[in-house]
Formats: structure tokens, C-alpha cells, sequence
């Protein structure tokens, strides 16, 4: 009897050890699909537990599970992310390794075609007298070296050659040097000329003038039968072979413009013809009004094609070699940081700071933050930021900014202006602008990238919401009637700024 009953208490203990199995791997198996959520890798806060569709931006929400494969250690502290080879898929993440290169880049400038300096010429009266003949007259007449523009007739030259002629009769050699120099250095007189004066015993009652060099009269100022007095402009000159080109560079550009730098001219009358020169001279001062650097070029002109005061559109190219270099889709841009992400791992990637140089077409310069041979994110990197966000919710990921009191405070437009320039590359710089209450003001939005979600701005308190023309300027006025807090974001809603009304 006591045997069966032995035997009874053991089977029943062997019951309820295979119920406490199964329960738990039931409860496992349930806690584990508890945890499994669905996103939007463009908006983290958006979660399901189930497929669907996003309802801001009507993405297909990406599946989250646990990371079994690569432990807690093995992760940076916060802000490092795991992906599973699933995940990485679904996301198409896609990297590239960092290496040195050439790297050119375009800046874009306008300008005005003006006279080269060195090759203009302005021909006076060297004496008082009166236009005896005029051989070139009218403005525009090309000339060459050397032509005789005019004769000029005066008592005074008359009276210098009679003393000439006295001194040589008389052998008066110190007079006759003196008589010499003063025909040469006043009058204008050649030394085989005064020697012909010598010799022939005649006076030359008028002198012809000619021109010094070769080039177009662009300024004609006598008349045949005038009387003009010592020193005044009779005509200018100017050798179109070779012009200067000012033109017109933002100060953004400023870092990047050098003298001896290629230049490339279009004109609209030559259509898609296009002018080489370099950059000859750099202006040390910034225009306060338009806040342009002055920079001044030279061309070959040898056509005459391009013609002073004419409008022409210009590409400076500026060019860097052995450059570190990441596809431009690389970079994350989050207002006033820069960020890359970085495979540190199999499936583990990190974020890195970086600093930024020039950017031509796909290309971006890496100053730092990035060495030669690592591997960045070069697509998938907004979710890489989402899956940050998920897996450390209480960091601050890469994206998360807050303006504090200070940065508004050092902004540029705390001074409550009627105008503003915010700049908009992957986020909105400066991100916080002041205004005054019943004061109208004028955004200009000066948008650099082509990324979708910088299209459009928003600013919800004024029903406005406009287009942004990649590589333009889009200007929006508001008048707040009100002080406090504005927000104006990008129509996904992702990147954001504030506009703070004082009274």
C-alpha cells in the first residue's frame, strides 16, 4: 500500500514539473511575441503590433525584434544599433568604405564683363594748341599702334624749334642739349624727329600724336579746329584682347575661392558657349549690403565677344586633392550637427560627428570625424537613427536637439529683424529666428540639399505651407499678432524650427 502511494506522490510531481515546463515556454513564447512591434523608419513614434502603413508618411512599417545575435557588450553604450540580417535587408542598408580622392567642386556667381585696366590708354594734349587734323573720329574706330589719331598746331612748339635752330647755328652745345630734351620730354617730340629739324633747317608747325597702343576708342573728347589746353583727356583707349570679369560670391563661398582658380563664363547672347579664365584678385573687404565678396577675373577676349558692362553667369571650380570623401547620402544633417554612420561591426553601426568640407554633385568632403577605410552608412541611415531611438529610448540620439536659451541668444537674427535667411541642408540653420509682434517678416529659405523630406515648409499657425526650390531662395512673410512660440517644419514633419515673438 505504501509503495502505490510512493509511486502515486512521484507521478504526480513528474505532472506538474511537465505542466511548469510547458507553462513557461508558452509564457516565453507569448512574452516573446509581445515584444515584437512594428515602426516607421522615418517616425519612430508611430508603433503597431501589427503590419500596416504608416499613417504620417504612408511607409510600410518595419518589423522590430530582439537582437539575439549580437549581445548587449558588444553594442556601443546608447546610441550604437544593431540590425539583424533581416532587418538589414527590409531597410536596404548599404555602405561603402571612406577613401581619399580628388574632389571639385562648383561655385555658381554672377558678374560684369569690364576693361582690363593695364590695357587702357588715355591720350591728353601734351601742350596748348589747336587741332589742326583729326584722323580718328569716332568712338568705336578700331586703331592700331602706332596711328596717328590727330595734329596738334602751337606757338609754343613753334618757338621751342626756333630756339633749337639758334642754339645749333651758334654751336651753343649746352643750349642746344637743353633745346633737345625739352622738344623730347614736353612736347612729345622723337629723337629722329629733331634730328630731321636739325638737318633740314625747317620748323614743323603742327605734330601729329599717335596711338600707344593697339584697341577701340571708346571715348573721343575734341573736334577738328579746337582749342584744347595743356593736360586735358582728348581719347581713351582700351585692348578688348583681354577683360576683367567681376563677379559677385557669397560669403558662404569665401573659404573656397582662390586666385589662380578656373573660371568658366556663360553669356545669354552666346548662348551655351562658354568662356575660360582664372581668378586674378580677391577683394579683402565683404560688401556690408549684400554681404558679396567682390572677386576679379581675367579672359581672353581675342574675339571681342565679350564686351564691357555685359551680364554673364559664372562657375568658379575649386578642387582638392587627396581628399577624404563620402557619397553626399551619407551625411545625416540635424540643424548644426552633421552625422555619419559608421559599421563598427557585422550589423553594428555607430554615429560619428563630422566636419564637412566642399560638396561637388554626389561627393562630400570629410575635414573630421572619419578616417581612410571605414565603412559608412550610405543608404538606410534614417532608419539606423529611427532603430536608435527604439532601442535606447531614454538617450539622446543624433537627432534629438533642443535649442536652450543660450543658442537662441547667440543666433544671428536676435536682434529682431524684418529679415532672415535660414539655410536649409538636411535641417534648418539657424533653427531658431526672433520676431516682433505686429511686425511683418520676411524667411528667406535658401534651400542647398535635394533630399524629399526638405521639399516643402510648413508653418501651421498661418496655414502657409510652400514648396522649396532645390538650390533656390523662397521667400515667406508672416506677421505674428501675438508673442510666444511659432513652429514652422518640413512636410514630413521630421525637421523643425521656432520663430520667437517678442513684444
Amino acid at each position: 500500500m505504501k509503495t502505490k502511494n510512493f509511486i502515486r506522490i512521484i507521478e504526480l510531481i513528474t505532472i506538474i514539473a511537465i505542466l511548469s515546463i510547458f507553462l513557461t515556454a508558452c509564457t516565453d513564447k507569448k512574452s516573446e511575441q509581445a515584444k515584437e512591434i512594428y515602426t516607421c523608419p522615418m517616425h519612430p513614434s508611430v508603433i503597431s503590433d501589427k503590419p500596416g502603413a504608416c499613417p504620417v508618411c504612408g511607409m510600410a512599417l518595419v518589423k522590430k525584434t530582439n537582437q539575439k545575435n549580437v549581445s548587449s557588450d558588444e553594442l556601443t553604450i546608447l546610441q550604437s544599433v544593431s540590425l539583424s540580417p533581416t532587418q538589414r535587408v527590409i531597410a536596404n542598408v548599404a555602405t561603402e568604405t571612406v577613401k581619399q580622392q580628388t574632389i571639385k567642386q562648383t561655385i555658381n556667381a554672377v558678374g560684369v564683363v569690364d576693361f582690363a585696366e593695364p590695357n587702357l590708354a588715355t591720350i591728353t594734349a601734351r601742350f596748348s594748341g589747336r587741332v589742326e587734323k583729326l584722323f580718328v573720329n569716332y568712338t568705336g574706330e578700331i586703331v592700331k599702334k602706332g596711328q596717328e589719331l590727330f595734329e596738334l598746331y602751337s606757338p609754343d612748339l613753334i618757338s621751342a624749334q626756333n630756339e633749337l635752330l639758334l642754339a645749333a647755328k651758334n654751336k651753343q652745345e649746352m643750349l642746344l642739349q637743353v633745346a633737345r630734351i625739352r622738344l623730347n620730354t614736353h612736347f612729345g617730340l622723337s629723337e629722329q624727329q629733331i634730328s630731321e629739324i636739325e638737318k633740314s633747317n625747317k620748323i614743323l608747325y603742327s605734330i601729329p600724336f599717335h596711338s600707344p597702343i593697339s584697341g577701340t576708342v571708346i571715348s573721343k573728347e575734341i573736334q577738328e579746329g579746337q582749342y584744347v589746353d595743356e593736360g586735358i583727356i582728348l581719347y581713351r583707349i582700351a585692348d578688348l584682347s583681354k577683360v576683367w570679369v567681376y563677379l559677385d560670391v557669397y560669403e558662404k563661398d569665401i573659404p573656397f575661392v582662390k586666385v589662380g582658380s578656373p573660371v568658366q563664363l556663360t553669356s545669354e547672347a552666346f548662348g551655351s558657349e562658354i568662356f575660360k579664365g582664372i581668378i586674378f584678385f580677391i577683394d579683402p573687404i565683404v560688401n556690408s549690403e549684400t554681404r558679396t565678396l567682390r572677386v576679379r577675373t581675367e579672359f581672353s577676349n581675342p574675339s571681342g565677344k565679350l564686351k564691357p558692362q555685359m551680364y554673364v553667369s559664372a562657375q568658379i571650380i575649386t578642387q582638392i586633392k587627396n581628399a577624404l570623401v563620402v557619397p553626399s547620402s551619407a551625411i545625416l544633417y540635424t540643424g548644426k550637427r552633421k552625422v555619419v554612420w559608421v559599421e563598427v561591426k557585422e550589423n553594428t553601426f555607430e554615429p560619428r560627428d563630422v566636419v564637412t568640407g566642399i560638396q561637388s554633385e554626389d561627393k562630400v568632403e570629410i575635414i573630421s570625424g572619419l578616417n581612410p577605410g571605414d565603412v559608412v552608412v550610405i543608404s538606410g541611415g534614417y532608419l539606423l537613427d529611427s532603430e536608435s531611438q527604439l532601442q535606447n529610448p531614454s538617450s539622446v540620439t543624433p537627432h534629438q536637439h533642443e535649442t536652450s536659451k543660450k543658442e537662441v541668444a547667440n543666433t544671428e537674427n536676435n536682434d529682431t529683424s524684418n529679415e532672415v535667411t535660414i539655410i536649409v541642408n538636411g535641417g534648418y540653420s539657424p533653427s531658431t529666428i526672433t520676431a516682433q509682434k505686429g511686425k511683418k517678416l520676411k524667411i528667406h529659405f535658401e534651400r542647398h540639399d535635394d533630399i524629399k523630406c526638405t521639399d516643402e515648409i510648413v508653418f501651421p499657425d498661418f496655414n502657409i505651407k510652400k514648396y522649396l526650390t532645390p538650390h533656390k531662395i523662397t521667400t515667406i512673410e508672416i506677421t505674428p499678432k501675438n508673442s510666444g512660440e511659432y513652429r514652422f517644419h518640413c512636410g514630413m514633419d521630421m525637421l523643425e524650427g521656432k520663430v520667437l515673438v517678442n513684444e
